[in-house]
C-alpha cells in the first residue's frame, strides 16, 4: 500500500526552524483565505500536512499563530521600506521607490499584506499594537530623510512622514483591487509623481528659501515669481 503525500509529510521529521517555515505558510493562506475568526487550527494542520499536536508544539495557540505570522509580515514590510529608501540618494527616486515598495509588497507576498492592511482581528490589543506600531515605523524611516533633507521638526516630518505611508498604502491596494488595469510600472509612477509635486516643495535644509535661509515659507513662489515646485533632489 502506497502512503499518500499528507501521510509522507506527516512521518517527515523537518529541523524547528523549516518546520516552523512550513506552519506559517499553511497559516498565512488560511487566514488570508477565511480571516481569523473564520480559521481553524484543523485546517491549518491539515494544510500542513501535520497532525495538530505537531502545530501546538510550535504554536500554543490560534491567536500565537497569527500573531507570529504578522510579526513575519510587518518586518518584511519596513526591510522593504527601509531597502527603497536605500536605493538611492536622489529624493524624487526615492519617493518613487517608496511607492515601489508598498506596490511590491501588496503583490508579492502572497497575500499576506491583508493581514496588516485588512485584518479582521483589529480589536485584539495585541494585534492592534503590532499594526499601529507597523505604520509608525514606516512613517518613522520616511521622516527621517524628510527631516534631515527639509530641515522640518520631528512632528512635522512624522506628520508628513504618515501621509506618505497613508497614501502608499491606499493606492496600493486598491490598483491591486482593480485587477491591474493600470499596469504597476504606470500605477506607482503616476502615484509617486502626485507625492512629489507636494513633498519638493520643501527645500533642502540650508538651500535658498530653506528654514535654515530664513527664506519664505515652503512651497511659496516669492523668490521668483513662478510656482515653485523645488529642486528634483
Amino acid at each position: 500500500m502506497t502512503a499518500t503525500p499528507q501521510a509522507r509529510t506527516v512521518g517527515t521529521r523537518l529541523p524547528k526552524p523549516a518546520r516552523r517555515r512550513q506552519l506559517l505558510g499553511a497559516a498565512r493562506e488560511v487566514f488570508v483565505a477565511q480571516g481569523y475568526h473564520a480559521a481553524a487550527m484543523d485546517e491549518i494542520a491539515e494544510r500542513a500536512g501535520v497532525s495538530k499536536p505537531v502545530l501546538y508544539q510550535h504554536f500554543p495557540g490560534k491567536l500565537d499563530l497569527y500573531l507570529a505570522l504578522l510579526d513575519e509580515s510587518v518586518d518584511a514590510l519596513a526591510a522593504t521600506v527601509r531597502n527603497a529608501l536605500a536605493s538611492s540618494t536622489d529624493n524624487k527616486q526615492r519617493v518613487t521607490a517608496t511607492f515601489t515598495a508598498f506596490f511590491d509588497f501588496v503583490e508579492s507576498t502572497g497575500q499576506a499584506f491583508r493581514l496588516v492592511f485588512e485584518s479582521d482581528l483589529r480589536n485584539e490589543p495585541a494585534v492592534r499594537d503590532r499594526l499601529e506600531a507597523s505604520t509608525r515605523d514606516c512613517a518613522e524611516i520616511i521622516s527621517e530623510i524628510i527631516r534631515e533633507d527639509a530641515g522640518v521638526g520631528d512632528d512635522e516630518a512624522h506628520l508628513l512622514g504618515m501621509g506618505l505611508v497613508g497614501m502608499a498604502q491606499a493606492s496600493a491596494t486598491f490598483w491591486l483591487s482593480t485587477d491591474h488595469k493600470i499596469p504597476k510600472d504606470a500605477a506607482e509612477q503616476l502615484i509617486a509623481r502626485l507625492a512629489w509635486r507636494g513633498i519638493s516643495g520643501w527645500p533642502r535644509a540650508g538651500e535658498y528659501g530653506g528654514p535654515e535661509q530664513g527664506g519664505p515659507e515652503h512651497g511659496s513662489a516669492e523668490h521668483d515669481g513662478r510656482e515653485h515646485s523645488g529642486p528634483e533632489h
